[in-house]
């Protein structure tokens, strides 16, 4: 259930705005070439997401292959992150997908049957039900405080270790900073520890992707009343 959320937009950014009276604006990084994405984007948005969890560990144990990867994140952006959240591009070198304070999509009948057809038929014995019992164990875990949400951020093979991540990061980091919002995630690669780390991501704890899975990290992040110096 979707409480009081709206957006609106200006001649310069994205603006969501909470009914609890804190405004994110969210600063496009022009140096890098970021882009907000669109409710047509939904496909390159779930391929290029898919591409940079390629080597996912929980990703490959629900579902075992790319196409069905591929798949779930088409329709996790079209039906939910796309309409409800913020998401963006760094060309075709990266995406990353927002859900900002109050936004609560409850998944209905149409994405679930979406998820029978696509993932659950593609992937291998068993991806339906992997994937439903991860969400159920997700959102029993997910904090209750109002924050930001940070789904998923990636950046293809070929464009790591460049900065493309940061970039994508960082707009984000800075206006949950203005607006003194914390932010949440679920790590399911330990290689990515480090780099929510240097971020100010904190683990609050560790939780199996279901019966036999691997590990996700719960991470969490309060705001900075001084924007931290990260390189740039």
């Amino acid at each position: 259930m979707l409480n009081t959320l709206n957006f609106e937009a200006t001649s310069t950014a994205p603006i969501i705005k909470c009914k609890w009276g804190r405004t994110l604006s969210v600063v496009f990084d022009k140096m890098m070439g970021l882009q907000k994405a669109g409710t047509h984007d939904w496909r390159r948005l779930g391929d290029l997401t898919a591409e940079a969890f390629y080597d996912d560990p929980v990703l490959q144990w629900l579902y075992g292959n790319d196409r069905a990867i591929r798949s779930s994140f088409r329709i996790l952006a079209k039906e939910i992150y796309l309409k409800f959240g913020a998401c963006y591009f760094n060309g075709n070198r990266g995406a990353a997908m927002w859900l900002p304070p109050e936004a609560k999509p409850v998944p209905g009948r149409l994405i679930q049957l979406k998820f029978a057809l696509g993932p659950g038929l593609m992937g291998e014995r068993g991806s339906l039900k992997r994937a439903m019992t991860l969400g159920k164990i997700m959102q029993r875990h997910h904090p209750d405080k109002p924050h930001a949400y940070l789904f998923s951020i990636g950046t293809s093979p070929a464009a790591r270790g460049k900065g493309h991540g940061k970039a994508l990061l960082r707009p984000i980091i800075e206006a949950c900073d203005e607006a003194a919002v914390p932010i949440y995630l679920e790590n399911s690669n330990p290689k990515n520890h480090g780099f929510y780390s240097s971020w100010g991501f904190k683990p609050i704890g560790e939780f199996a992707a279901g019966e036999g899975g691997p590990p996700l990290v719960p991470m969490w992040r309060d705001p900075h009343h001084k924007q931290a110096d990260f390189g740039f």
